[in-house]
């Protein structure tokens, strides 16, 4: 029987995964909001999905595996919101059910050391809203549940290169602040071997080896492209909006151990130096 996968907010993330699979015979359904991306899913190799209840349903019906990537808000978690029963009626009949959340639900610790055993104590109110629906999704009776702790996404499309080239990136300066971070591959990557090996009730944090300060990561962007650095602004100073603000809330640095001893990953991209070097070559014709 070929594998199904059903992808819920089917975006940047999934797409990553979409392209591991489908070339190994996948069947990838995912959803969509507005009908005009349709052509745009469907040229992924992918099938689109409405966000209806009754399209859902339907393409619940086929699934084997299911990934969520669509985030919760203050009304809750949209999926379940939508088709929760169907899910729950469905959950033994799964094979592998992944929901992306993210390391903001551990909070704020000063800079240290955080695994998956590290209580939640998160310090922001997505961060509040993200330990919940990870909460509502573990209580789903035998559902084969595996939750992805997400650092900061990077990859194709989203890196700091374009910012730097525009003159409009800033080395944000904040005393012994790190931040984690993932390529989009290595989170495809982490995600197909867990498919593999799946662990019901599984947690895993999703980032590379070498959390680091973020003007670290602006100033080699500006090296790489041969670009004077980008000026210093001390972050109490610096015009931030509320939401850039409160990333820096949280300090921390993330553990991923688990995703190697576990599942056995090698990351394509254990720092941000090789991602971004990688990602430079890959712009250039």
């Amino acid at each position: 029987m070929t594998k199904t996968l059903f992808s819920l907010g089917h975006g940047y993330t999934a797409s990553a995964l979409a392209r591991r699979l489908i070339p190994q015979g996948w069947r990838v359904l995912g959803t969509i909001r507005d009908p005009n991306k349709a052509d745009s899913v469907r040229a992924q190799g992918v099938e689109p999905v409405l966000w209806t209840p009754k399209d859902m349903t339907a393409a619940l019906d086929q699934a084997s595996h299911v990934l969520i990537s669509a985030g919760a808000d203050d009304a809750g978690d949209p999926t379940l919101n939508t088709i929760g029963t169907d899910i729950e009626t469905r959950a033994k009949a799964l094979t592998w059910v992944g929901y992306l959340s993210t390391t903001g639900v551990y909070g704020d610790h000063d800079g240290a050391w955080v695994d998956e055993t590290t209580a939640l104590t998160p310090s922001t109110h997505r961060g509040d809203i993200r330990v919940a629906a990870e909460a509502a999704w573990q209580s789903i009776p035998d559902l084969p549940l595996h939750i992805f702790r997400l650092a900061g996404i990077y990859g194709p499309g989203r890196g700091p290169f374009a910012k730097v080239r525009a003159g409009t990136a800033r080395r944000i300066i904040k005393k012994d602040q790190v931040f984690s971070r993932i390529h989009v591959d290595d989170i495809a990557q982490v995600l197909a071997a867990s498919i593999n090996a799946p662990n019901p009730g599984a947690i895993y944090n999703v980032c590379d080896n070498d959390p680091a300060p973020p003007q670290d990561v602006i100033a080699y962007a500006a090296e790489l492209l041969g670009l004077p650095l980008p000026e210093e602004v001390d972050f109490e100073t610096a015009n931030l909006s509320p939401m850039a603000r409160s990333f820096y809330a949280e300090n921390k640095k993330v553990s991923n151990t688990r995703i190697k001893e576990e599942l056995g990953v090698d990351l394509l991209y254990p720092d941000y130096k090789s991602g971004l070097t990688a990602l430079l070559r890959s712009e250039t014709p």
